[in-house]
């Protein structure tokens, strides 16, 4: 199994953090970073039309969407601790994964831009700040949700939402934004640092 992609992406950290929890033997190919594979090219755009890391390549076919990955992991490996079967614990999990990439994501977006990846495109100060505030609800409302299960997204059992919300996390942590005070975020980011794949992956240093 192979995962393309590059290592500063926020998806392939997500991916491959994912990898670790379930004792997946895989290999990661740096791709789409600088020189280290063009993501343009007819081959990799027959893995992924998209042209977009990660990239996941297992049994002779190509999957990609970060989250999708995610869940196929997770199916493969049986973890039903990660990613339950039944319909509605299932569903749970699925709600906060389809919040971070759908809402959470399109909140941070121009304020990373602006403070982190120093866009030139993105210096608007009365924008910068309206994403910041969105940014800062969002993870309010995790922060609620959190206040409330004393563990994790859902309750006591780590599972994929806890995964892509963990680098949801460390993003907004590694922000130079003003944020709230967030103390069962606080205690949530203490409880994943006890997982090594969240170390190497997660909270690693880079946005």
């Amino acid at each position: 199994m192979k995962i393309l992609g590059k290592s500063s992406s926020i998806n392939v950290r997500k991916v491959l953090w994912t990898c670790v929890e379930v004792g997946a033997d895989f290999e990661h190919i740096e791709y789409g970073s600088g020189t280290n594979g063009d993501v343009n090219t007819p081959d990799f755009l027959h893995h992924n039309p998209n042209a977009m890391v990660p990239v996941l390549i297992d049994q002779g076919q190509s999957l990609w969407e970060s989250n999708s990955i995610c869940r196929y992991l997770a199916m493969k490996y049986q973890r039903q601790d990660l990613l339950p079967v039944e319909p509605m614990p299932r569903a749970q999990v699925e709600k906060w994964m389809d919040w971070q990439l759908g809402d959470v994501n399109n909140a941070w977006r121009y304020a990373f831009l602006s403070k982190v990846r120093q866009s030139p495109s993105h210096q608007d100060p009365q924008l910068c700040a309206q994403s910041a505030q969105s940014w800062n609800q969002f993870m309010l409302i995790l922060e609620r949700q959190l206040a409330c299960t004393e563990a994790y997204v859902n309750g006591s059992q780590f599972t994929l939402a806890d995964i892509v919300l963990g680098l949801a996390l460390n993003r907004w942590r590694s922000t130079p934004i003003d944020r709230p005070q967030t103390p069962a975020l606080d205690r949530y980011f203490d409880l994943l640092m006890q997982r090594p794949g969240y170390v190497r992956y997660g909270a690693n240093g880079i946005a």
